[in-house]
């Protein structure tokens, strides 16, 4: 038996209402021969592997033969329209329902509004109707609210007629209310409650708008991921450089990479120096120097030498594709939302649905007229429309998001509501996350003394500022990350750089020139100790130690020589914000583990986790993506809830897999859309004020979950025994609503 070859493919989806669409779908995509789809209703994706020659266009005609919309992720521009649609099915609801239920509810309105439909129909010589011109009025303005914008709730309710959902009894309630209320005002045999059928689809219509706010408040997640990759690279083919697809890069193709561009694919330097930047990929804050023979990732960028690179993994098998499958898997993994209403609708329908047709029959069986028996069970059916059902949880997240606005606080995933009350162990990215991911001067180290080998002669040139300004001259000729701090650092001093010839720069090692100083023109080299040693005298003991005290701290150290003299060294590296340390021992008070998970080396790890209080053995240092992922599964293996904060590319698999992630809002946008939260601010302590506000945004949704199933509970028994009119049912609807949404409005966010 041949073996069939698998490919994975992720599809947007569109139309889902809750759990019972999440199981239609994926019956839909498994029924299909060797497929295996998982859908995710937080993210609204279905992750397929599916054999190769069912192409994606079958997929997405099977999500659509079960009535949903589908496009394939980063081709899925058509969802942007979403909130659009659904604003204007909220705008056209309340042109309709507002005037309706005013005119229905006032009834001192009646007998002018009567007066003057009936006169309009003489002028227009047509016929009276038997009963209520105001009621057919409000019965005409509430037709487009219950039959066109309710439309979709009943395509849903139709859709899941054996699984039903809120949707069953919003189609149910509002059908009911509005064709009853024609019969009744056709015959005169009853009241009419057509108001009630707009008022339920308009507040339910309302509640759906506010989800899809903030459901898509960040949307389009892992689309940016998809679309970093490099799309033509350089190609030497036969002598000549040739512009080609990426996509049709081969294993052992050679390319070039200009300054300033990003790697193409993963591969072998064949020839060049230069320093690349890995910060998305490793999470590494500083440039990392290649030659001939070293390996390069692709995506990673250039940053100031040509290279040429033999391609060594292509396609799906490069390291940036390789996080992105990570992070789709996780996604596809990772629970859907927990949601109390949905979970209990499954129920609640059926049995409210049977209460209403029992209620009916039995008061039919006692006498009772038709009306009053079918407006009974209306009325049963209204009390239980769950429109505080559907707005306990959007609401409450809309204001929660409002108020965290405020803050700098994002709440992206609901889901993350019902975890952060349990978080106990925390995994924080270096670069960026604790430190300001920007190159800055540490130290200066200027050893006058050294001079002393250069000769008499140099004796008045020999000040810190003549020094200082040397290298300033130098740097101001070279791009390279390192250079650009020394420089800010130096000019802000005051100091002006002189005139330089002569310069040249040698990727990996440094630059040098000629520099102009009057009665001298010594040749300044400035580069890595290493390089500079090979180059010049050996180092005073000042220059020696200054170079050991960088390195230790895990900072980049350049040094700085006259004529084949050392004189000055300069410790750069990322620096520690201000409020970093404060953060920590909060989490330590608040019972919350702190680790450190980065791409730096051992000494940079262990030197920002003795700054900030994390204990030694809680740092892994040297981490790729692959490696902080496989961390966060082993502390959730030990029973921790773990949240993630972190801000690049490299960070994205393990937010996506922690229980809870949190994105620093300067991050890349691929760390931003895989987090749950997102912190716009960039203090640290932002983490504390995100997990607080998502406990308190749980209690709260939780008070009116409870509110809106208690009122059920009392208001069906009541409606059921005939002491609540339809009417007053959608009344009563209104208030627990307006309930929810008062509740909500007390969500604080913390200081």
């Amino acid at each position: 038996m041949t073996k069939r070859a698998l490919e994975t493919r992720t599809l947007k989806l569109e139309g889902m209402t809750c759990g019972a669409c999440v199981n239609a779908i994926e019956r839909s995509l498994n029924n299909l021969d060797g497929v295996r789809a998982t859908v995710n209703f937080a993210s609204e994706t279905a992750h397929i592997l599916a054999p190769a020659e069912i192409s994606t266009k079958k997929l997405i005609a099977t999500v659509k033969s079960a009535g949903y919309s589908a496009a394939l992720l980063g081709d899925s521009n058509q969802f942007a329209l979403h909130s659009k649609r659904s604003a204007i099915a909220l705008f056209f609801a309340l042109i309709f329902s507002v005037p309706a239920v005013a005119i229905s509810m006032t009834m001192a309105w009646h007998e002018k509004i009567d007066a003057r439909i009936l006169q309009m129909l003489d002028d227009l010589r047509i016929l009276h109707p038997l009963y209520s011109p105001t009621a057919w009025l409000v019965i005409a303005l509430s037709a487009p609210v219950v039959l066109l914008v309710a439309w979709p709730i009943h395509r849903a309710a139709l859709r899941n007629l054996l699984h039903p959902t809120m949707d069953n009894l919003i189609s149910m309630g509002s059908l009911s209310a509005f064709g009853w209320s024609i019969y009744a005002n056709a015959t005169g045999n009853g009241d009419v409650y057509t108001e009630v059928a707009a008022g339920v689809v308009t507040f339910v219509i309302l509640g759906r708008f506010l989800e899809t706010r903030a459901k898509r408040r960040a949307s389009g997640a892992l689309t940016s991921l998809l679309a970093l990759n490099v799309k033509e690279v350089s190609v030497i083919r036969g002598g000549l450089t040739v512009l080609i697809p990426a996509e049709n890069l081969e294993i052992g193709d050679e390319f070039v990479v200009a300054p300033g561009d990003r790697v193409a694919t993963d591969g072998v330097i064949v020839s060049g120096n230069s320093s690349v930047d890995n910060s998305l990929i490793t999470g590494e804050s500083l440039p990392l120097t290649v030659g001939p023979g070293d390996r390069v990732i692709g995506s990673s960028l250039n940053t100031n030498g040509r290279l040429i690179v033999r391609a060594t993994r292509v396609g799906r098998d490069t390291e940036y594709a390789r996080i992105t499958s990570m992070v789709l898997e996780a996604q596809s993994t990772k629970a859907p939302i927990a949601r109390l209403a949905d979970r209990i609708s499954a129920v609640f329908v059926p049995i409210v649905t049977v209460i209403s047709l029992a209620t009916f029959g039995v008061l039919r069986d006692n006498g009772v007229s038709i009306s009053e028996s079918i407006a009974t069970a209306i009325a049963v059916i209204v009390i239980a429309c769950p429109c505080a059902l559907g707005l306990a949880t959007p609401v409450a997240l809309l204001v929660a998001s409002g108020r965290g606005a405020q803050r700098g606080i994002i709440i992206r995933n609901p889901r993350v509501l019902e975890v952060a009350r349990r978080v106990d162990t925390i995994v924080l990215d270096k670069t960026g996350t604790l430190t300001t991911g920007e190159m800055k001067v540490h130290e200066i180290t200027v050893a006058i003394e050294a001079g002393a080998l250069l000769g008499a002669g140099f004796e008045p040139l020999l000040r810190e500022a003549t020094i200082l300004s040397t290298a300033l001259s130098i740097e101001e000729q070279n791009n390279h990350p390192i250079a650009l701090s020394i420089r800010t650092f130096i000019a802000a001093q005051g100091i002006k750089p002189t005139s330089v010839s002569e310069f040249q720069v040698t990727p990996g090692s440094g630059a040098a020139g000629r520099v102009n100083l009057g009665t001298h023109s010594p040749v300044v080299l400035i580069g890595s100790p290493t390089a500079v040693a090979h180059s010049t005298t050996t180092f005073h003991p000042l220059i020696s130690a200054a170079v050991e005290r960088g390195h230790s701290a895990g900072l980049s150290v350049s040094v700085l020589a006259w004529d084949g003299v050392a004189l000055a060294v300069f410790a750069v590296g990322d620096e520690l914000k201000s409020d970093a340390a404060e953060t920590i021992a909060r989490l330590k008070d608040a019972g919350i583990t702190p680790w450190l998970l980065t791409g730096d080396s051992e000494d940079a790890a262990q030197s920002i986790a003795k700054q900030v209080g994390i204990e030694s053995d809680h740092v892994l240092s040297g981490a790729l993506p692959q490696g902080k992922l496989t961390k966060i599964r082993e502390l959730q293996s030990q029973s921790h809830t773990v949240v993630m904060v972190g801000d690049g590319i490299n960070d994205a698999a393990a937010l996506v897999g922690a229980d809870v992630s949190i994105a620093m809002g300067t991050g890349t946008d691929v760390a931003v859309s895989s987090a749950d939260i997102t912190l716009m601010r960039t203090e640290p302590r932002a983490v504390l004020d995100a997990l607080k506000l998502s406990k308190r945004t749980l209690r709260t949704i939780r008070v009116n979950l409870g509110w809106a199933f208690a009122y059920n509970i009392v208001g069906i028994p009541i409606a059921v025994m005939g002491l609540l009119s339809p009417m007053y049912a959608a009344g009563a609807m209104a208030l627990s609503s307006l309930f929810v949404v008062t509740n909500s409005l007390r969500i604080k966010v913390p200081r």
